[in-house]
């Protein structure tokens, strides 16, 4: 689970009260839905944060999508859901929920709960001046160097859509399993 600032893009209005928007990629998830809806509405409720939850499924053929709507339905419209026809993977799928996000932080989960909810309220004191809060089971130092990527420059990436997708999921899986 990580929390991302989108401070600069969103926060026009310095007296606007902060939002989180999470992401909920599925695909095959139709049994942990309900739950993991159920407790970020939960932890959120308790926690008083002004909040949303956007659900990408990834066409999954389980009826995920179904339960999705309903779950729409009992949560109201603040619970948004964007499906998307067919499976088109992960690191897209968390593109696809950033673009119809309207917070200015944004909660990166997983849907199968193997992140728990109960956790974003820490994720949130955490944030202070961060752009990035990550959550690991290990503690490391971590620093960083401000590097720009030169492909970026000129508008075009010198990377394959299939390079690109490999190194998003590599670096998904780094700080899901740091």
């Amino acid at each position: 689970m990580s929390v991302v600032s989108r401070r600069d893009k969103i926060r026009k209005d310095e007296g606007r009260r902060d939002k989180y928007s999470v992401l909920l990629p599925t695909y095959n998830e139709r049994e942990n839905l309900p739950l993991i809806v159920w407790l970020l509405v939960k932890y959120f409720g308790e926690s008083g944060y002004n909040y949303e939850i956007i659900i990408i499924d990834d066409g999954s053929p389980d009826g995920t999508l179904e339960v999705a709507q309903q779950l729409r339905k009992i949560y109201g419209s603040d619970k948004i859901l964007r499906p998307r026809e067919k499976k088109l993977g992960l690191g897209t799928a968390y593109i696809h929920g950033m673009q119809h996000a309207s917070g200015n932080f944004i909660i990166i989960m997983d849907a199968d709960l193997s992140h728990h909810p109960k956790f974003i309220p820490e994720f949130i004191k955490k944030e202070g001046n961060f752009d990035i809060v990550s959550g690991t089971r290990y503690i490391y130092t971590i620093g960083e160097v401000p590097i720009s990527f030169v492909d970026r420059v000129y508008g075009e990436s010198k990377l394959g859509g299939n390079e690109i997708v490999s190194f998003l999921k590599g670096l998904l899986t780094l700080f899901a399993t740091t």
